[in-house]
């Protein structure tokens, strides 16, 4: 068995843990980089990892005390599976743990909203991660990369709603710090970028920064909910139009200051990353833009 204490990273190759991944082994943390197929990583220890496998549990749990936990993908009741697997990291050793969640899902909520509320009873150390929505929705093969790809157009139920976009950069950064601070947060954070945008506003800025025009295609809740349901369950496709619904309503009209609070330095702008992210990629031959970054967790 291993002895040395780890740092656990459960979904180790998605857009918010490769970046935790990297910055924990950089800063010279032991890392358990937790994933379906045990994809290695620089500096750190690649280990099978299947919510929907207990099996593969104990394996990925041994030596780690603490962990950065990511639900299952396109998961209506991650509960199920991830309360059971609390309840065995914690008989295992683990004793601080920062799960991912979202801004629009509170304590006792839908989907991980009930993992929130379970986890202050089952570790003395813990924080949530409420990241408004990821400035990586719109590269990679998420759905917004796509339909900028394929036709020019953002397309939301959110109308005129505006919402704090954040960079997945520094959600990670927020993990780092909640995962190897002295005291743990002990509380749930809401992560934003320093400006709220609709996605008319994206839309302008992508257009300026690359030179393309991008759009924003308003649809009614049901031409979301049933585009959604096309690729995914109709469950989850309806609690993601929902999601929209509320952006219009005004929910994710926000900004916090917890990144610059917790790290030290300001987030990001949605400026900043499309000429880091989108930029780059657009001016490559066959382009009109091909998007490098992995699609998000949710939102």
């Amino acid at each position: 068995m291993t002895t040395a204490h780890a740092t656990l990273v459960i979904g180790a190759t998605g857009t918010t843990g490769r970046r935790v991944t990297a910055a924990m082994a950089a800063a010279g943390h032991r890392v358990r980089a937790a994933a379906r197929n045990a994809t290695p990583q620089a500096g750190a220890e690649g280990v099978r990892f299947d919510w929907n496998d207990p099996a593969t549990w104990a394996g990925a749990l041994d030596g780690a005390d603490r962990a950065y936990l990511v639900p299952p993908t396109g998961s209506p009741d991650p509960a199920a599976v991830m309360l059971p697997f609390l309840h065995r990291a914690r008989a295992a050793g683990v004793r601080r743990v920062v799960l991912l969640s979202s801004s629009a899902i509170p304590a006792g909520g839908p989907a991980v909203g009930r993992v929130h509320e379970q986890l202050p009873a089952l570790f003395e150390e813990w924080a949530v991660l409420r990241p408004s929505w990821f400035m990586q929705n719109f590269t990679g093969a998420a759905p917004h990369a796509r339909t900028i790809r394929d036709d020019g157009a953002i397309l939301t139920a959110s109308g005129d709603g505006r919402v704090g976009f954040v960079d997945a950069e520094d959600i990670a950064a927020v993990a780092v710090h909640a995962l190897t601070a002295e005291h743990a947060p002990n509380t749930d954070l809401i992560l934003t970028g320093p400006q709220a945008l609709s996605y008319t506003d994206v839309a302008a800025i992508i257009t300026e920064v690359t030179d393309r025009t991008v759009v924003h295609l308003q649809l009614t809740f049901e031409q979301l909910r049933d585009r959604w349901a096309a690729e995914i369950p109709l469950e989850f496709a309806t609690m993601l139009a929902a999601m929209d619904r509320a952006i219009a309503a005004g929910a994710e009209d926000r900004t916090s200051d917890t990144v610059e609070r917790l790290t030290g330095r300001p987030p990001g702008t949605l400026r900043a990353f499309v000429e880091r992210e989108v930029r780059p990629a657009a001016g490559r031959a066959h382009a009109p833009a091909e998007y490098h970054s992995q699609g998000p967790e949710r939102p």
